[in-house]
Formats: structure tokens, sequence, C-alpha cells
């Protein structure tokens, strides 16, 4: 698959959840990154650490922001102490958190023409794409454009490292 038909899914995953998450199609999301995100079902463990760190206002806030948004199965992957440790460290944890994070609405169209961006933790971080997969510091992204009022979402399988 190349690059013009991931934008193509891309487009088709933006529709879904532009429907899903907004409630009709066409309608700009009333919902923040946060409330989409506890509204998912599926990123828990990432609300939870935004809780710890104290991160929920800023995500909340006005934006725009993209999000590379992992997954509870990603936080899984993290053997249970090392992240029981990194919810207690609020400052490692707001360094991991904010590197997940970039300045601004970046939509898939935009991800797969960048090697790189630069994340509100201060770091960058690598993109390429090989066919139809996007990684982001190794982690696959799995779904995009998940539009919020106040930026997107996209959704990877792994949690990334600064």
């Amino acid at each position: 698959m190349n690059v013009r038909k991931f934008i193509g899914l891309s487009a088709a995953a933006m529709l879904v959840a532009t429907t899903a998450f907004a409630g009709n199609y066409g309608e700009k999301p009333e919902k923040n990154i946060v409330e989409t995100a506890i509204d998912a079902g599926q990123f828990n463990t990432l609300v939870t650490a935004v809780q710890a760190a104290g991160l929920v206002e800023t995500l909340s806030g006005e934006g725009p922001f993209t999000v590379f948004a992992p997954t509870d199965e990603a936080f899984a992957k993290i053997p249970e102490a090392d992240l029981n440790a990194l919810l207690a460290d609020k400052e490692a944890l707001t360094s991991v958190l904010t590197y997940h994070v970039v300045a601004g609405s970046v939509k898939a169209a935009d991800v797969v023409n960048l090697s790189e961006a630069e994340t509100v933790q201060g770091s960058t971080v690598d993109i390429t794409v090989d066919g139809d997969t996007v990684m982001v510091d190794g982690a696959t992204v799995v779904a995009t454009d998940i539009m919020t009022s106040n930026g997107v979402i996209h959704v990877i399988d792994t949690v990334i490292m600064p």
C-alpha cells in the first residue's frame, strides 16, 4: 500500500472517528483531547497518567495540539514496576507525556510528509513512512485524525520515550 492509499484510509478513519466523537458528520467536534480520550475507552492508562502529571487542564485548553496517543495495550508493554515508578515520578511522567504532544494540528496528510516533529517536551520525534506504515520514534501509527475541539489524536501502539 502506498502513501496515497494510506492518506485515503486515514481520511476514512477520520470520517468514522469524527462521526463517532462529534455525533454527526460535518460538525466541529465538541469534546477536547482529554474528553475524547476518556470516551474512546482505549486510553485509560494515558488518561490516568495525564491526571497524575497534572496535564488535564493543559490538554483540555485552547491548543491546538497533536497527540500521538498510546493505547492501554501500548502501556501494557511497559513492565508493571517501571510503569508504576513512572506514574509516581511527576517530573519524568510529564517529560514522557509531553514527548507525545506536538504544538499545532498536524493531520495524517501532513505527518506523512515529515521526517521529524518538535514535541512540546522540547525534543524531536522521528517520523518514517514505509509503504502504508507510519512510525513515530518506532511506534506504529494505528489510527489517525481523531478530531477534537482543540486538536487531533493519532493512535500509536507503543509508548515513546524521550
